[in-house]
């Protein structure tokens, strides 16, 4: 059975030059996890090749990357969170099954063979402790934001959204500032969301709503 992925691309008109922050400049994916998908279904769209996925590149100075591995290692624990490059399913949450493509209510974005490639080849650059030239820096007054460390190309695949998975339902009231849809059913009680208060990776501290710590 097919299941969903949140990706971040980064999705810029003007060039970004290094240094600059690359917060707020991030645009959400929705698309099949390729690890699984079998078939397509009438309700899924493919991505123009127009903008296909480019995939990052790691910063060349060894010492350079240290320190950007430091600074998410640094945000992490001042949250008390673990990381996590992939989506989990606690016990008392939404199971893996509920995961399903087949429930969204709409279109969902194929990747194509191009796009897939550079998403399995990001993965893997991350098994191997290779991570986008990204480093956080804490401001007093917006809280964590992420910063471009090297020249970042336009459309470049960041990062997979991950964290733990469970139904909005059960979420209704929750004030977490750093949470995103995973899946609109259908049938609402079984829409699904991200939620990064225990665990995740960089993209929490990218596309938090508001990372502010008062």
């Amino acid at each position: 059975m097919s299941s969903l992925v949140r990706l971040l691309v980064l999705d810029v008109l003007n060039t970004r030059l290094e240094g600059w922050e690359a917060q707020g400049h991030l645009c959400a994916m929705q698309a099949l996890d390729s690890r699984k998908r079998k078939r397509r279904t009438s309700t899924l769209v493919r991505h123009k090749k127009s903008r296909r996925l480019l995939p990052y590149i790691p910063s060349k100075d060894p010492d350079q990357r240290l320190q950007q591995m430091g600074s998410l290692a640094s945000a992490l624990t001042s949250l008390n969170l673990e990381f996590s490059n992939d989506l989990t399913y606690p016990p008392s949450m939404a199971p893996e099954s509920a995961n399903k493509a087949t429930l969204e209510n709409g279109r969902i974005q194929v990747l194509s063979k191009g796009d897939i490639e550079t998403y399995n080849k990001c993965r893997a650059m991350a098994k191997r402790g290779e991570y986008p030239p990204l480093r956080i820096v804490f401001d007093h007054d917006q809280g964590y934001t992420v910063h471009a460390d090297d020249l970042i190309k336009h459309m470049t695949l960041i990062a997979e959204y991950t964290g733990d998975v469970d139904y909005i339902k059960n979420r209704e009231k929750d004030d977490s500032d750093s949470m995103m849809t995973l899946l609109l059913a259908k049938d609402p009680i079984k829409s699904l969301v991200i939620r990064t208060d225990k665990r995740g990776n960089i993209a929490r501290f990218i596309s938090g709503i508001n990372n502010h710590i008062p």
